[in-house]
Formats: structure tokens, sequence, C-alpha cells
């Protein structure tokens, strides 16, 4: 799901991971992408819904992301599903790892953005999966939101 505004800046979220797990904090990490990537993110042909993140050795890994080929790319157009790596700096992935340690835990990709600077950066977080009555819990207080909403604006 892309979103552009009148500057040009993408963002493209994972709606699903917010329903999914209780997320317990959020690390920003800039993204190790080829030319052709970050043409097509700019265009916004990217997908979060099946990515996840991992850390192997001293690093953090997103996998499943999805950014389309670049539609002006030529014989050296990236593969459109490969492993990108996460920069982060050394205390957050110490952080990141220790977390993971705990049953339960897991990394999930929220947003994906181009900042101000023009850089891609993507919004991860330390999540843990939420059982099937907590989603419900969630979807009731959103539907009693949405009537509350719907009544005070016949009032107005």
């Amino acid at each position: 799901m892309a979103k552009k505004t009148k500057n040009q800046s993408i963002s493209i979220s994972n709606r699903k991971a917010r329903f999914e797990y209780e997320l317990l904090e959020v690390f920003t990490a800039g993204l190790q992408l080829q030319g052709t990537e970050i043409k097509s993110l700019r265009e916004g042909n990217a997908n979060l819904a099946e990515a996840y993140c991992y850390v192997q050795g001293a690093e953090v890994w997103v996998t499943g992301m999805y950014i389309a080929e670049y539609s002006y790319g030529s014989y050296m157009n990236h593969e459109p599903k490969r492993v990108r790596k996460l920069l982060l700096n050394k205390k957050e992935i110490a952080k990141i790892e220790s977390s993971l340690q705990d049953v339960g835990v897991t990394l999930v990709p929220l947003k994906l953005y181009i900042n101000a600077k023009g850089w891609a950066k993507i919004e991860i977080s330390l999540g843990r999966g939420k059982k099937l009555h907590d989603k419900r819990q969630d979807l009731k207080q959103k539907d009693d939101q949405r009537q509350m909403d719907r009544a005070l604006k016949q009032y107005k």
C-alpha cells in the first residue's frame, strides 16, 4: 500500500503487523539497496506483507520483502524478493538479539519509507504474537470507536 504526498515521499506500511503482533519496541534502520531497487521504491512498487527480519551473526536481515523490478531497468535489474541487509548500530543489534532470545518474540517490519534526505528507511519492531481473544478485542474496540464517531457525526 503506497501513499504519495505532494512532495513525492513514499510510505509503505505493513498494516497486518499491528493486528497480528503486540509491538514491544520500534527501531528505525537503513536499507542496503541496489540501484534499480531504490528507483522502483520511489515509484511505490513495494510490499511488506510477507516480510520478516532475523539476526545472523552481528547483522540484521529482512527477507520476503517485495520490491518490484524497475520498469525502465535493463539486464541489470534486481531480484524482487532478495534478502536485504538492514543498517543498525551495534548497540541496537545487541538489544534486538538479546530480546529475540525470549520465547514468542519476533522481529517484524512495520513501515518502509524514504526520509527527507532521500534515503530508504524501514521501521522494524520487536513483537509478540497476539492470541485470538486479543485480536477479537482489538476488532471490538475498533468497531465501537467507529460507531461512536458515526454517532458524533450526526450531531455536528
